[in-house]
């Protein structure tokens, strides 16, 4: 499989404190099995849909003390080259560039606005093998307080196009790579974030039953968030599992409604 373009999401991965805790949770509410973990790399553990890798949980280094919570990686030709343009346009690398074996190379930055997200340049793991369909990933969005930070940032580190939705109820953006949607860039207004939670990385995954997931995350120790609601992109819900981590569910064959027309931001 080819490495995916420049900036187009190519694999998440979450820290938990019980692994074995997230094995069920997410076994059970997006029906995925899990390989061997891999000592060698701090017992990751890959994720598995109908047998191909859609995601990775890992345990968190010794002696760290960190919120779980889901990262998305964004492909790059070259890591190191773009750790400094996140340095050099306010952001900040939290780690890396680091060579993970032969599978590839790994940064961690967060953004101006302090919106945590990962780069990956490809080796032998190119990253997802299963997207848009159920248990896999579908979708992801900034959701955050310093949207124009963003709007000025990701454009710059990443060869990204920018077109808004045409809304008088929320500011929404979308970054493009070659005049595709590959991520989404939410402002935080009103109520779209509690007042305690930090601005973060939303990353979808695709359900066949929004409805019937979440009864099953909520089975599970699970929290709604916001949703379910029809869109005309699907029906979704912002949720999280038992040890804290967000993340989104969304039923891609649930429709309803003409999508919001687009501008030029």
């Amino acid at each position: 499989m080819a490495a995916l373009p420049e900036g187009t999401p190519c694999w998440a991965d979450a820290m938990f404190t019980d692994l074995e805790g997230a094995k069920d949770f997410y076994g059970d509410v997006l029906g995925w099995t899990f390989g061997e973990s891999s000592s060698e790399f701090g017992n990751y553990t890959q994720a598995y849909s109908d047998g191909k890798a859609v995601a990775a949980i890992v345990p968190p280094m010794p002696g760290a003390q960190a919120q779980s919570a889901w990262c998305l990686y964004l492909a790059s030709p070259d890591a190191a080259a773009t750790a400094r343009r996140i340095s050099a346009n306010g952001g900040e690398v939290v780690m890396g560039p680091l060579r993970v074996g032969e599978f590839g190379t790994m940064v961690i930055a967060k953004d101006p606005g302090g919106v945590v997200f990962g780069v990956w340049q490809a080796g032998g793991h190119p990253g997802f093998e299963k997207q848009g369909e159920p248990g896999a990933y579908s979708w992801a969005e900034l959701v955050t307080r310093e949207p124009a930070k963003a709007d000025a940032f990701f454009p710059a580190v990443f060869p990204y196009g920018m077109k808004g939705l045409d809304s008088e109820e929320f500011d929404y953006r979308m970054f493009l790579v070659g005049g595709r949607p590959v991520l989404g860039r939410m402002a935080a207004e009103g109520d779209v974030l509690p007042p305690e939670a930090p601005s973060y990385m939303s990353v979808y995954f695709a359900v066949d039953d929004t409805d019937a997931a979440i009864e099953r995350l909520r089975a599970r120790g699970g929290t709604v968030y916001f949703g379910p609601l029809d869109s005309p992109f699907g029906r979704f819900a912002a949720v999280g599992d038992q040890q804290g981590a967000a993340f989104g569910l969304i039923d891609l064959g649930r429709t309803e409604g003409e999508p919001p027309k687009t501008v030029d931001a």
